[in-house]
């Protein structure tokens, strides 16, 4: 597969690594970028092993809650603009409240909404706003207290990143700040339990990668892989995470300090997951002088 500067220049923004590294990890990997990652990662060239945070998609992301229920939607536009439209702000507070009746995003799409359904309530505001936009999707949290978080708000329980927590007792100040803690830390899973069994398998192989470089033998490097999955899950996990509001403990440590219980959480950031394409202007200038 011929290796392009972009694809070169993406791995470099993704992960700090220089150009030239980056390019030996691509052609190495065939040119599949997350190969290319854990390449880097095991020859210890790689800074950050995080991904492309690039998207393609703007809007709002809406909380709300009522009762034991807690709802999170993302409705997405073109252009950041628009989610700090007046219209499209009370679009999406409304599509947030009528996600309070419903289970998942079809039911949603399908619920009535002042006599017209939800999609067809988007499609319209689409003719009048003059940008796509859509109700890409829901999550729903539910438990003896849920509390609600925005981070970046526009408006009132809307903004670029919307987080619902789940727990056992009835302190939301505590759970405001578990809230914003998962904001920021951005945590795989609430606990081990909970993690996928085949992205546990695959960092315990970049580790055992990684230690082999070192040359040390195996017995040595089994030891050491204890030691570096118990940090990996220290980092991903929510339970385990160092709680941002007192680092001294862990979030599960400060749960238990607060009387409660965490039993679920949902975390929605606003165009996530989807990569936007950049625009090359000098190209574009070009094109339009033929």
């Amino acid at each position: 597969m011929a290796i392009t500067a972009a694809m070169v220049k993406e791995l470099r923004d993704s992960t700090g690594a220089g150009m030239m590294d980056a390019k030996k990890a691509l052609t190495e990997s065939n040119g599949d970028m997350e190969a290319a990652v854990d390449w880097l990662r095991t020859k210890g060239l790689a800074k950050a092993a995080k991904k492309s945070g690039r998207t393609a998609a703007e809007g709002l992301v809406a909380v709300a809650v009522s009762g034991g229920k807690g709802i999170a939607v993302e409705v997405n536009s073109e252009t950041d603009f628009v989610g700090k439209n007046a219209d499209f702000q009370k679009m999406v507070s409304g599509i947030a409240q009528v996600a309070l009746g419903t289970s998942n995003i079809d039911e949603l799409k399908a619920a009535d909404m002042g006599g017209k359904t939800v999609e067809q309530t988007v499609v319209d505001a689409v003719a009048v706003i003059g940008e796509n936009m859509s109700v890409r999707r829901m999550a729903v949290l539910e438990g003896g207290t849920v509390v609600n978080y925005v981070h970046n708000a526009a408006a009132p329980g809307m903004g670029s990143i919307g987080v619902l927590v789940a727990m056992t007792g009835d302190n939301e100040a505590f759970g405001r700040q578990v809230a914003m803690h998962i904001a920021a830390a951005n945590p795989a899973s609430l606990s081990e339990e909970d993690l996928d069994p085949a992205v546990v398998e695959k960092e315990k192989q970049v580790q055992m990668d990684i230690a082999r470089e070192s040359g040390k033998p195996e017995a040595v490097i089994e030891k050491m892989i204890v030691g570096r999955m118990k940090k990996y899950m220290a980092e991903v996990t929510l339970l385990n995470q160092q709680f941002v509001v007192n680092p001294d403990v862990t979030v599960a440590q400060a749960a238990e300090e607060a009387g409660v219980e965490i039993t679920g959480y949902t975390r929605l950031a606003v165009g996530e997951g989807i990569e936007k394409a950049e625009e090359d202007f000098a190209a574009e200038v070009a094109k339009l002088n033929g």
